[in-house]
Protein backbone atom coordinates (compact mmCIF):
# COMPACT_ATOMS: atom_id res chain seq x y z
CA UNK A 1 0.00 0.00 0.00
CA UNK A 2 1.23 3.47 -0.55
CA UNK A 3 2.05 5.82 1.64
CA UNK A 4 2.90 9.05 3.04
CA UNK A 5 6.08 10.36 5.07
CA UNK A 6 4.95 13.82 6.70
CA UNK A 7 7.97 16.11 8.26
CA UNK A 8 8.66 19.45 8.90
CA UNK A 9 12.12 20.64 9.22
CA UNK A 10 13.51 17.19 8.99
CA UNK A 11 11.13 15.97 12.32
CA UNK A 12 9.05 13.09 11.37
CA UNK A 13 5.22 14.25 12.05
CA UNK A 14 3.20 10.76 11.15
CA UNK A 15 3.16 8.54 8.72
CA UNK A 16 -0.21 8.28 6.86
CA UNK A 17 -1.64 5.45 4.54
CA UNK A 18 -3.03 6.01 1.04
CA UNK A 19 -6.07 3.73 2.41
CA UNK A 20 -8.91 5.49 1.02
CA UNK A 21 -9.47 6.48 -2.82
CA UNK A 22 -9.79 10.02 -1.99
CA UNK A 23 -7.57 11.80 0.56
CA UNK A 24 -8.06 15.65 1.19
CA UNK A 25 -5.19 18.07 2.32
CA UNK A 26 -5.54 21.38 3.90
CA UNK A 27 -6.00 23.35 7.33
CA UNK A 28 -9.48 22.59 7.74
CA UNK A 29 -10.30 19.76 10.11
CA UNK A 30 -12.66 17.94 7.87
CA UNK A 31 -9.30 17.09 5.75
CA UNK A 32 -8.28 13.68 5.82
CA UNK A 33 -4.91 15.27 6.33
CA UNK A 34 -4.89 18.10 8.28
CA UNK A 35 -2.57 20.70 8.27
CA UNK A 36 -2.83 23.58 10.76
CA UNK A 37 -1.04 26.14 9.56
CA UNK A 38 -1.49 29.66 7.64
CA UNK A 39 0.39 28.59 4.68
CA UNK A 40 -1.86 26.06 3.76
CA UNK A 41 -5.19 26.39 2.08
CA UNK A 42 -8.74 25.17 3.73
CA UNK A 43 -9.18 23.00 1.10
CA UNK A 44 -5.40 22.62 -0.79
CA UNK A 45 -4.82 19.42 -2.04
CA UNK A 46 -6.34 16.41 -3.47
CA UNK A 47 -4.87 12.74 -3.81
CA UNK A 48 -6.56 9.71 -5.81
CA UNK A 49 -5.94 6.25 -5.52
CA UNK A 50 -6.56 3.97 -8.07
CA UNK A 51 -5.65 0.40 -8.21
CA UNK A 52 -1.28 1.07 -7.52
CA UNK A 53 -1.33 4.80 -9.00
CA UNK A 54 -1.83 7.76 -6.87
CA UNK A 55 -3.11 11.34 -8.72
CA UNK A 56 -2.29 14.40 -6.50
CA UNK A 57 -3.98 17.32 -7.45
CA UNK A 58 -3.85 21.48 -6.46
CA UNK A 59 -7.24 22.89 -5.25
CA UNK A 60 -6.52 26.26 -6.33
CA UNK A 61 -4.60 26.49 -3.16
CA UNK A 62 -3.25 30.25 -2.12
CA UNK A 63 0.48 29.57 -2.12
CA UNK A 64 0.52 26.46 -4.34
CA UNK A 65 1.70 22.72 -4.32
CA UNK A 66 5.22 21.45 -5.06
CA UNK A 67 6.51 18.34 -5.88
CA UNK A 68 10.60 17.35 -5.90
CA UNK A 69 10.69 21.70 -5.97
CA UNK A 70 8.67 22.33 -9.06
CA UNK A 71 4.72 23.92 -8.82
CA UNK A 72 1.77 21.87 -9.95
CA UNK A 73 -1.21 21.44 -10.72
CA UNK A 74 -1.97 17.54 -11.61
CA UNK A 75 1.13 15.31 -11.49
CA UNK A 76 0.91 11.50 -11.00
CA UNK A 77 2.99 10.64 -8.14
CA UNK A 78 6.12 8.14 -8.27
CA UNK A 79 7.53 6.29 -5.34
CA UNK A 80 9.96 8.89 -3.51
CA UNK A 81 8.20 11.97 -5.21
CA UNK A 82 8.41 14.90 -2.34
CA UNK A 83 5.35 16.91 -1.89
CA UNK A 84 5.70 20.54 -0.65
CA UNK A 85 2.61 22.07 1.09
CA UNK A 86 3.78 25.31 2.75
CA UNK A 87 6.68 24.30 5.11
CA UNK A 88 5.27 20.89 5.45
CA UNK A 89 6.96 17.68 3.31
CA UNK A 90 5.09 14.87 2.35
CA UNK A 91 7.48 11.90 0.77
CA UNK A 92 5.59 9.67 -1.35
CA UNK A 93 6.36 5.88 -1.19
CA UNK A 94 4.67 3.20 -2.96
CA UNK A 95 6.45 -0.43 -3.12
CA UNK A 96 3.72 -1.67 -5.39
CA UNK A 97 5.09 1.12 -8.18
CA UNK A 98 8.74 0.93 -7.62
CA UNK A 99 10.07 -0.60 -10.86
CA UNK A 100 7.21 -0.74 -12.84
CA UNK A 101 5.70 2.02 -15.39
CA UNK A 102 6.85 5.60 -15.25
CA UNK A 103 4.55 8.23 -16.66
CA UNK A 104 5.38 7.28 -19.90
CA UNK A 105 5.13 4.27 -20.06
CA UNK A 106 1.13 4.38 -18.25
CA UNK A 107 -1.31 3.16 -20.44
CA UNK A 108 -3.77 5.71 -20.75
CA UNK A 109 -7.14 6.85 -22.97
CA UNK A 110 -8.96 10.22 -22.72
CA UNK A 111 -12.14 10.92 -24.34
CA UNK A 112 -12.46 14.74 -24.34
CA UNK A 113 -15.75 16.51 -25.49
CA UNK A 114 -16.44 20.08 -25.26
CA UNK A 115 -20.61 20.44 -25.85
CA UNK A 116 -20.60 24.04 -26.46
CA UNK A 117 -17.25 24.27 -28.60
CA UNK A 118 -16.50 23.23 -32.06
CA UNK A 119 -13.15 23.55 -31.59
CA UNK A 120 -11.01 20.28 -30.29
CA UNK A 121 -10.00 20.36 -27.34
CA UNK A 122 -6.26 19.59 -26.83
CA UNK A 123 -5.00 17.21 -24.48
CA UNK A 124 -2.14 17.65 -22.53
CA UNK A 125 -0.18 15.78 -19.91
CA UNK A 126 -2.14 17.58 -17.41
CA UNK A 127 -5.01 15.67 -18.40
CA UNK A 128 -3.56 12.38 -17.94
CA UNK A 129 -4.64 11.95 -21.68
CA UNK A 130 -3.27 10.66 -25.20
CA UNK A 131 -5.60 10.18 -27.24
CA UNK A 132 -8.90 12.02 -27.95
CA UNK A 133 -12.05 12.25 -29.34
CA UNK A 134 -12.89 15.33 -30.70
CA UNK A 135 -16.09 17.45 -31.33
CA UNK A 136 -15.98 16.66 -34.83
CA UNK A 137 -16.00 13.34 -34.30
CA UNK A 138 -12.47 12.76 -35.61
CA UNK A 139 -10.38 10.58 -33.60
CA UNK A 140 -6.41 12.27 -33.47
CA UNK A 141 -3.41 11.48 -31.96
CA UNK A 142 -2.36 14.84 -29.38
CA UNK A 143 1.01 14.18 -28.63
CA UNK A 144 3.97 11.93 -29.38
CA UNK A 145 6.08 10.22 -26.90
CA UNK A 146 8.94 7.91 -26.78
CA UNK A 147 8.15 3.80 -26.92
CA UNK A 148 9.17 2.83 -23.20
CA UNK A 149 11.70 0.19 -23.72
CA UNK A 150 10.09 -2.03 -21.31
CA UNK A 151 6.15 -1.92 -20.03
CA UNK A 152 5.47 -4.31 -17.21
CA UNK A 153 1.66 -3.31 -16.36
CA UNK A 154 0.20 -6.57 -16.63
CA UNK A 155 -3.71 -6.78 -17.98
CA UNK A 156 -6.32 -8.00 -15.08
CA UNK A 157 -8.30 -10.89 -16.12
CA UNK A 158 -11.17 -9.65 -16.77
CA UNK A 159 -14.02 -12.33 -18.35
CA UNK A 160 -14.82 -10.13 -20.87
CA UNK A 161 -13.43 -7.12 -22.44
CA UNK A 162 -15.87 -3.69 -22.77
CA UNK A 163 -16.24 -0.72 -24.58
CA UNK A 164 -18.67 2.86 -24.48
CA UNK A 165 -20.73 3.97 -27.20
CA UNK A 166 -21.27 8.14 -27.09
CA UNK A 167 -25.00 8.64 -27.03
CA UNK A 168 -25.19 12.59 -27.70
CA UNK A 169 -23.30 15.02 -29.70
CA UNK A 170 -22.14 15.09 -32.68
CA UNK A 171 -19.74 12.33 -31.79
CA UNK A 172 -22.35 10.61 -31.24
CA UNK A 173 -22.31 6.47 -32.68
CA UNK A 174 -18.59 6.49 -31.72
CA UNK A 175 -17.73 3.68 -29.35
CA UNK A 176 -14.10 3.30 -27.59
CA UNK A 177 -13.01 -0.02 -26.65
CA UNK A 178 -11.29 -0.58 -22.61
CA UNK A 179 -9.08 -2.26 -23.60
CA UNK A 180 -6.35 -0.19 -21.13
CA UNK A 181 -6.08 -0.76 -17.44
CA UNK A 182 -7.17 2.68 -16.59
CA UNK A 183 -9.64 5.01 -19.45
CA UNK A 184 -9.91 8.76 -18.55
CA UNK A 185 -13.09 10.20 -19.35
CA UNK A 186 -14.68 14.22 -19.41
CA UNK A 187 -13.49 17.87 -19.92
CA UNK A 188 -10.38 19.02 -18.10
CA UNK A 189 -11.29 22.18 -15.65
CA UNK A 190 -15.03 20.40 -15.93
CA UNK A 191 -15.19 17.05 -15.08
CA UNK A 192 -13.35 14.01 -14.83
CA UNK A 193 -13.95 10.71 -14.00
CA UNK A 194 -11.88 7.37 -15.05
CA UNK A 195 -13.19 3.36 -15.50
CA UNK A 196 -10.08 1.42 -14.29
CA UNK A 197 -10.32 -2.25 -15.56
CA UNK A 198 -9.71 -4.95 -12.02
CA UNK A 199 -9.78 -8.69 -12.47
CA UNK A 200 -13.51 -8.62 -10.83
CA UNK A 201 -14.93 -5.74 -13.62
CA UNK A 202 -15.07 -2.47 -14.63
CA UNK A 203 -15.39 0.55 -12.26
CA UNK A 204 -16.35 4.17 -12.72
CA UNK A 205 -14.28 6.26 -10.00
CA UNK A 206 -15.05 10.59 -9.79
CA UNK A 207 -11.60 12.31 -10.37
CA UNK A 208 -11.91 15.89 -11.26
CA UNK A 209 -15.07 18.39 -11.08
CA UNK A 210 -17.45 19.90 -8.36
CA UNK A 211 -20.16 17.74 -10.33
CA UNK A 212 -19.66 13.96 -9.76
CA UNK A 213 -20.92 11.33 -12.99
CA UNK A 214 -24.12 10.52 -13.35
CA UNK A 215 -25.01 6.53 -13.63
CA UNK A 216 -28.52 5.44 -14.79
CA UNK A 217 -30.06 8.56 -13.44
CA UNK A 218 -28.07 8.76 -10.15
CA UNK A 219 -25.52 11.04 -9.07
CA UNK A 220 -22.69 9.42 -7.64
CA UNK A 221 -20.35 9.76 -4.67
CA UNK A 222 -16.37 9.61 -4.45
CA UNK A 223 -16.35 6.00 -4.20
CA UNK A 224 -15.58 3.52 -7.08
CA UNK A 225 -18.94 2.06 -9.12
CA UNK A 226 -19.10 -1.13 -10.84
CA UNK A 227 -20.28 -0.77 -14.19
CA UNK A 228 -22.69 -3.37 -15.59
CA UNK A 229 -23.68 -4.10 -18.92
CA UNK A 230 -25.58 -1.35 -20.54
CA UNK A 231 -25.24 1.30 -17.80
CA UNK A 232 -25.56 4.88 -18.82
CA UNK A 233 -23.09 7.50 -18.06
CA UNK A 234 -23.54 11.34 -18.08
CA UNK A 235 -20.34 13.15 -17.61
CA UNK A 236 -19.06 16.58 -18.73
CA UNK A 237 -22.83 16.83 -20.06
CA UNK A 238 -21.92 13.88 -22.63
CA UNK A 239 -24.10 10.43 -22.44
CA UNK A 240 -22.56 7.26 -22.88
CA UNK A 241 -23.30 3.56 -23.00
CA UNK A 242 -20.91 1.07 -21.06
CA UNK A 243 -21.73 -2.52 -22.29
CA UNK A 244 -20.00 -5.64 -22.62
CA UNK A 245 -18.18 -6.92 -26.06
CA UNK A 246 -19.31 -10.36 -27.30
CA UNK A 247 -16.93 -12.79 -27.65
Amino acid sequence: MAKLIMSLDNALIREVPLDKERITIGRKSRNDIQIDNLAVSGEHALIVTILNDSFLEDLGSTNGTLVNGNPIKKHILQSNDVVEIGKYKLKYLNEAGAGQATVQDFEKTMVLRAPLSKMPVTATADNFGDTQINPVGATTTTQSRPQPTVVDLAKPAVGKLAAIQILTGTSAGKELELTKNLTTLGKPGVQIAVITRRPHGYFLTHVEGVNYPVLNGKTLDAQAQQLNDHDVIELAGVKMEFFLKVT
